[in-house]
């Protein structure tokens, strides 16, 4: 059974551009990057809008252990927020590189090609992950020279680092793979708002937000780092996604 390898998904450019993106192929022309279009199949349809539903529901019911224990609290979630964004993109989206094995005809002998499908996704969540594990520092950096404490709260700065990652970055390096031309266009906002985006920027917006309460006079226990971080990275995550999944008015794609 021919199953295709992350280094196949995350190779260079030169390589077939992986779904949702497709190259020109002429050097210094731009890449033409496609909204990333969720899987039509009917556990999608349903998985897309309760992943929303159940991180909120978790910020509502767990919101006062996160204020009494930030650390604990975050420590302990971070299994839980993966599995859940784990879930969301093998259910949801279509993982780079998944192209290649779609176009691909059945061979005599060879499993169904749904079942490649399924064990490639597998392999490309793994290899995201293992990528958003990378982004940790830098997050932690970007954090820290946005006002974040730089000698107190260490581990917490990381952990939140850590949570900004699985929700923000994590879907996107499975949708996109790590092809260059496509991250500089994404970091330059020359791509369509879709859901996977949008939730990128949200929980980036939303986090940058969650600052403002912190220094004014209000003397709450909720005010102190980095309780206001997480909730508005968590809510600027759903509501990013919920745009993008709007703005993107396109048939899905087909699972």
């Amino acid at each position: 059974m021919a199953v295709l390898d992350p280094s196949s998904m995350y190779g260079a450019a030169a390589q077939a551009p992986a779904n949702p993106t497709t190259a020109t192929g002429k050097p210094g022309q731009a890449v033409d990057v496609q909204p990333v279009i969720p899987l039509a199949t009917p556990a999608a349809n349903v998985f897309r809008h309760v992943q929303p539903v159940v991180l909120v529901s978790l910020l509502v019911l767990r919101f006062k252990a996160l204020v009494a224990d930030p650390t604990a609290e975050l420590f302990n979630g971070l299994p839980l927020v993966a599995a859940i964004q784990v879930a969301y993109v093998l259910l949801c989206l279509p993982a780079a590189g998944s192209e290649q094995i779609t176009k691909k005809k059945t061979k005599p002998g060879e499993k169904k090609r749904k079942e490649e499908k399924v064990i490639s996704g597998v392999l490309t969540a793994m290899f995201s992950l293992l990528l958003t594990l990378t982004t940790v520092l830098p997050l932690h950096v970007g954090f820290i020279l946005f006002g974040a404490p730089l000698d107190n709260y260490v581990f917490e700065t990381a952990l939140v680092s850590a949570h900004t990652g699985l929700l923000a970055l994590f879907p996107v390096f499975y949708t996109r793979g790590v092809d260059a031309d496509s991250w500089v266009a994404l970091a330059g906002l020359n791509t369509p708002v879709d859901e996977v985006m949008g939730g990128a920027i949200g929980c980036l917006v939303g986090a940058w937000l969650g600052a403002v309460p912190i220094p004014l006079d209000w003397d709450r226990d909720w005010q102190r780092w980095p309780v206001t971080i997480v909730v508005g990275m968590w809510l600027g995550g759903v509501v990013g996604k919920g745009i993008g999944g709007l703005v993107v008015k396109k048939t899905p794609a087909s699972g």
